[in-house]
Order: structure tokens, then C-alpha cells, then sequence
């Protein structure tokens, strides 16, 4: 591969022109090219075991917690009882490993599309994988749109772990997504879904907030630090069925003892309130979005 020379893998994209960011190799580990896309699984000097699809860092073992963590409790503690989950993607098994330890959960569908990237996941990444090894979590390897067709109000929240919006993916990010999401909720329900860093990728966050906003009763724009993921921040764009949801204030407030009893290491009620806090530009940019939309 082009991308890794001299014993350094690097994050050569057209999503990301003009930057990269590399990551010293110990050993590759493993590399396919899957029905879907190309896989490949390393070990890094400095990040541990580090997955890559189609180019693209989607977790390393340094920081996963971080996304994991949040894509999974914002929507959750802002739900009042979400006792049905369905993960859509998430196929390294770490947004199932979190949400199985949410107490109210009772089922947790996840659907992947890719089959190697589970078994790889299992294989290279079990520290994410145990997510799988959770009785609530039902595996499915289908096509979310698919799965999500024959599931009518049935889910209290959804969560679409994402790559970026290149191959199978794309389709994760259009308003259309949004609307069959929609369908499948339950009356109240939540929708969390990977939304892009809005460093460099402004009109593609913007873009997530306003699918939510033209399909929800209630929409929002929130952040994480991800250190391994553009420009070290990523979004995520929320929405709820019921125009009383209030994302900033969770539902449930975790004490210190519950956070370590669930072994959260990023998530805290303090840090969920503070996901929302927007820098000006990015403020702005929405509103300027949702006027001309």
C-alpha cells in the first residue's frame, strides 16, 4: 500500500486533502480487501492495535473509549427508558459493549453489513469485541436500511456508528436515512448518528444537524475529542421524536461511584452537559444553515 512506507502508516484521503496524520507501524497485522471495503488491522508503536477502513482510522485501541463512549450515552441519558436499541454499523463491537451497560437496556439489535469486519474485530480488537458476548446484544449481519424496513416503532433509540461517508457508508448520510430511522422509533424515540468533525468538514456536520432538524421534533449538534480522528474532534447529530427533549440535561446524572462501576473512563454527566457547547463559528454556520435550508 501506498500508505504505508517506511514502516509508517498514513491517513491519505481525498476526504482529508492537503493532510494526514500517520502513526509509526510495529506489524501489519492484517489486510483484505472485503466485499465492501479495504481492511486493514495494525499494530502501532504509540496507539496499540489500530483498525483502518477504506484508509481511514476508525478506532485505535489508545482512544476508542471516547467515541465509544459518547455516541452511546448521549442518546442514552436523554431517553427516558430506552429499554430496545438498535446499532446500525458499529461492527468492532465497542458501541455494543457500551450500551449493554446502560441497567434499563433489556435488547440491543446490532446490524453490520460487513461480516469481516466483525470476525477481524473478534479476532484483533476483542477488547471492543467482548460487545458481542453481552445477552441483550442480537447480532445481525444485513443491510440497515433493510433491517430497519421491517422494524415499524419499535426501537427507543437508534445509534449509527459510521465510517466516513465513503463507500458503504454514504448512504448513512442522507436525509433519507433520517426518515427511515424515523419510522422505526417508538413514540419519544432517539436517533444518534456519527456527524463529522467540523474542522474542514463544516457543510457536512451542518448538513447531519439539518437532516435531524427537517425530520425531528427536536435537534442537536454535539462533540467529542477523538485524538486519532481529523483534527482530534468529532460530532454527532441527535434527534428525538418528543420536542421535550432537552440534550443538554440528561435524564440520569451518573455519581462518581456508578461511572466507575460501569467503567466509563470519558463519559460524565458534567462532560455530556458540555458536548453542546459550540465555538461561535460552528454556532453560527448552523444557523446560517437551517435559515437557507
Amino acid at each position: 500500500m501506498d500508505k504505508l512506507k517506511t514502516g509508517w502508516f498514513s491517513e491519505l484521503t481525498d476526504l482529508l486533502p492537503g493532510r494526514s496524520f500517520s502513526m509509526e507501524v510495529e506489524q501489519v497485522l492484517h489486510q483484505e480487501q472485503s466485499k465492501y471495503q479495504e481492511i486493514l488491522v495494525l499494530k502501532t508503536k504509540s496507539h496499540g492495535v489500530v483498525l483502518v477502513l477504506d484508509g481511514m482510522v476508525q478506532c485505535t485501541e489508545f482512544d476508542e473509549f471516547s467515541y465509544q463512549e459518547m455516541i452511546s450515552f448521549l442518546p442514552l441519558f436523554s431517553h427516558p427508558k430506552p429499554q430496545r436499541v438498535l446499532i446500525v454499523g458499529g461492527g468492532d463491537g465497542g458501541v455494543a459493549r457500551e450500551v449493554a451497560k446502560h441497567p434499563l437496556v433489556e435488547k440491543i439489535d446490532q446490524v453490520e453489513i460487513d461480516d469481516r469486519v466483525i470476525e477481524l474485530s473478534k479476532k484483533y480488537l476483542p477488547f471492543m469485541a467482548e460487545g458481542f458476548n453481552s445477552p441483550k446484544v442480537n447480532l445481525h449481519v444485513a443491510d440497515g436500511f433493510k433491517f430497519m424496513e421491517e422494524h415499524f416503532q419499535y426501537y427507543d433509540v437508534i445509534i449509527t456508528d459510521s465510517s466516513d461517508p465513503i463507500g458503504p457508508a454514504v448512504s448513512l448520510f442522507q436525509k433519507s436515512y433520517f426518515e427511515l430511522m424515523k419510522r422505526a422509533l417508538r413514540p419519544g424515540g432517539i436517533v444518534c448518528s456519527q456527524a463529522d468533525t467540523f474542522w474542514g468538514h463544516l457543510k457536512n456536520a451542518t448538513s447531519m444537524r439539518n437532516h435531524c432538524k427537517a425530520v425531528f421534533a427536536k435537534a442537536a449538534y454535539a462533540t467529542s475529542y477523538v485524538s486519532t480522528y481529523p483534527a482530534g474532534q468529532i460530532g454527532f447529530a441527535l434527534g428525538s421524536l418528543d420536542e421535550n427533549t432537552d440534550f443538554k440535561n440528561p435524564v440520569y446524572q451518573l455519581t462518581d461511584k456508578q461511572r466507575k462501576d460501569m467503567k466509563l473512563r470519558y463519559y460524565t454527566t458534567d462532560i455530556h452537559r458540555a458536548a453542546f457547547a459550540l465555538p461561535a463559528f460552528v454556532v453560527d454556520a448552523l444557523d446560517d444553515a437551517e435559515n437557507n435550508s
